[in-house]
């Protein structure tokens, strides 16, 4: 690593600035910003606009919109040598008004809502910048990508995550850690709806006239749940059972959804196309089939090389082994990870309670997230990938 970034003293400048951090972080917050609520992530994206162009003196700012979604990019030049993604989120899954009070701190928890999903990991970002900023030490191309539908999917901004990282040479993704451990692979999750359509009746008058969908559907819930291999990390979890409009009216429709996760690409194309082979056997109904795979899984291999050297940075930091995890939730990630550009997740803010009431952060982490987080660019900017 290039000596001229002292990692300690950087460790004691972003200390020091712990009640700067905590007034950005407030900010973003405050700023509710709702998946699918365009207008707040647009709010939410300028303010992440201005704390960057002033904190890191990023000028190559642009806020793009994909199917109605905000995007916000900010690209920072470099010398020539490796070039970085970091990739991030500003919508949240609590609705405006969910949350009441909107902020606040008692010691070191903040709490909020994505205070730690992820609006903790963007405040990590711009304190990792800012100090590598006033520390020296090497220069790279990096882009900051946060996104606004992350939380529902990604389905507007996957195009851009992936034709961002297929200009890069690596990604580090600013979600929260488990615990204060990296995140070296996530499973890949899908899902199904399936739909028996049969034919109403009365109950009590013609049942036998009716062609009944609850009892065609019933038999593949247990059916669906034994396509999962727990041993590989495949899950198949039947959630919902939907079926009928009224307690007389032999049902006409009946509906189930399936959760899928899984940690290899062969098990999503397995359970695939187990589903798609499943058949109703009562006569006169049909059954049809939609969903599928919606986000690749995130194997060990795509994170290795950078974990070792985020366990480097751990070490010059002075901290115990640096420890990674392999999680059932999926990120984006996921769709980096799956394009062969090495990737590490989780070096966002310590926190808890992700998507349920008493969401916090630990603000005693930030700074040692945000120098785990300069490390890693650092080396990774000085040619340790390659």
């Amino acid at each position: 690593m290039d000596r001229s970034l002292d990692l300690p003293s950087l460790r004691r400048w972003l200390g020091d600035r712990q009640t700067h951090w905590l007034e950005a972080l407030e900010e973003l917050v405050r700023c509710e910003s709702p998946s699918g609520d365009r207008q707040s992530i647009e709010a939410c994206a300028r303010i992440a606009e201005r704390l960057f162009a002033t904190e890191v003196g990023i000028s190559d700012i642009r806020l793009i919109e994909e199917s109605g979604v905000p995007s916000l990019v900010l690209r920072s030049g470099g010398s020539g040598g490796p070039s970085l993604l970091l990739l991030g989120h500003l919508d949240t899954v609590w609705d405006i008004g969910a949350w009441q009070p909107l902020f606040e701190v008692s010691g070191s928890r903040a709490q909020g809502p994505g205070v730690f999903d992820m609006k903790g990991g963007v405040v990590v970002a711009l304190a990792a910048l800012a100090g590598l900023r006033q520390g020296g030490g090497p220069q790279g191309g990096l882009t900051l990508l946060l996104t606004g539908d992350e939380e529902v999917g990604s389905e507007a901004s996957r195009d851009l995550i992936e034709a961002e990282a297929r200009e890069c040479s690596a990604v580090l993704v600013l979600e929260p850690p488990l615990g204060s451990a990296v995140k070296i692979a996530r499973k890949g999750i899908g899902g199904y709806c399936l739909t028996v359509h049969g034919r109403a009746a009365h109950a009590g008058l013609d049942p036998d006239r009716g062609v009944n969908s609850l009892l065609a559907i019933a038999p593949l819930v247990a059916e669906v749940a034994a396509l999962g291999r727990p041993e590989l990390g495949t899950t198949v979890s039947p959630t919902r059972l939907q079926a009928g409009t009224r307690t007389n009216v032999i049902p006409a429709q009946a509906s189930l959804d399936i959760d899928v996760r899984f940690a290899t690409a062969a098990e999503a194309e397995r359970v695939d196309a187990r589903v798609r082979r499943l058949r109703v056997a009562l006569p006169e109904a049909s059954l049809e089939v939609k969903g599928g795979a919606n986000r690749p899984p995130f194997e060990p291999d795509s994170s290795s090389r950078i974990f070792a050297l985020a366990q480097e940075v751990a070490a010059e930091l002075g901290w115990p082994d640096l420890e990674g995890a392999s999680v059932g939730g999926g990120s984006d990630g996921n769709f980096t990870a799956a394009l062969g550009v090495p990737t590490l997740d989780g070096l966002g803010i310590v926190g808890g309670n992700a998507h349920a009431q008493g969401e916090w952060a630990d603000l005693d982490s930030l700074p040692d997230r945000a120098a785990l987080l300069a490390g890693c660019v650092a080396k990774i900017w000085s040619g340790r990938l390659s």
